[in-house]
């Protein structure tokens, strides 16, 4: 008897029962609920595509945004070999993201029109992840929060991205640890901004040429990858619907136009006229 009292008392409470059934690829992968998730409003043959393009970006988005958590660690630890291995995982996504576009350019004019109406408000501006993206790297506007009602999970999770140092604020961590003299820490609610003290810190990481060098380049190759995504995002839009009004009522290509040449690093940027 005693030995079963010790045996329950070590099986926590809150744990999961074990399941005894036999792990499959489809049960591991959660395959019924993941192919069954593209739910067609028409019977238009191009409405499949347009639902498992945008399907998968959300799902590149929450590995983008797992991958820069985990980047924003390893910076502000001065981990260089970890901080350079993760940069490239991200930018090799990045490239697939973009290249998804190759796949949705399929797509006529008139084809996404056979459907487009059965979109109702639903649009690429509502997407949490993106805009939580956007804030882990260094984005803040709270015009984003009118997509999102008060309480719901996806604003309170922009809210928390805002409210928490971007990753070029890890960046200028991992650099006081490697013993450079980083100005004072910033407000990190607010925006960056091109900072003369910090270029004159960056053009001494560019001289010494070591390792925090190349986490410079690879955070450059981060913002131009960035760029890249809009801008073929607006020209896919320009070629789909033309300057219409967005799906949802919004400005569409005109508002991604005004996204496409803003760097997310503007001091990465700046430096380079100098060195």
């Amino acid at each position: 008897m005693a030995g079963s009292d010790q045996s329950r008392a070590a099986v926590p409470e809150h744990a999961t029962p074990p399941d005894h059934s036999a792990l499959t690829y489809t049960s591991y992968l959660a395959l019924d609920e993941v192919l069954g998730a593209q739910r067609p409003r028409s019977s238009e043959h191009d409405e499949l595509l347009f639902i498992v393009i945008h399907q998968v970006y959300e799902l590149w988005f929450k590995q983008l945004l797992h991958e820069l958590a985990f980047l924003q660690q390893r910076l502000e630890t001065g981990d260089t070999p970890h901080a350079l291995r993760t940069l490239r995982r991200i930018l090799t996504v990045l490239k697939v993201v973009v290249a998804q576009i190759d796949v949705l350019e399929t797509m006529t004019p008139s084809q996404f029109t056979s459907f487009r109406t059965r979109l109702d408000a639903a649009s690429g501006f509502q997407s949490g992840q993106f805009r939580e993206l956007e804030a882990v790297l260094g984005r803040r506007d709270p015009k984003v929060f009118q997509h999102y009602p008060p309480g719901s999970q996806a604003r309170e999770r922009i809210a928390d991205a805002m409210s928490r140092p971007s990753l070029f604020d890890s960046f200028l961590t991992y650099l006081r640890v490697h013993g450079y003299d980083v100005p004072a820490e910033r407000d990190v609610s607010l925006p960056l901004s091109p900072s003369p003290a910090v270029q004159d810190v960056l053009l001494k990481v560019y001289r010494d040429d070591a390792g925090p060098a190349s986490v410079c380049e690879h955070l450059v190759d981060l913002d131009e990858g960035l760029q890249e995504w809009r801008y073929r995002h607006v020209k896919m839009v320009e070629r789909t619907i033309g300057d219409k009004t967005g799906t949802g009522g919004s400005s569409g290509a005109a508002y991604l136009r005004t996204t496409v040449s803003t760097p997310a690093f503007p001091d990465l940027w700046a430096v380079r006229s100098r060195l």
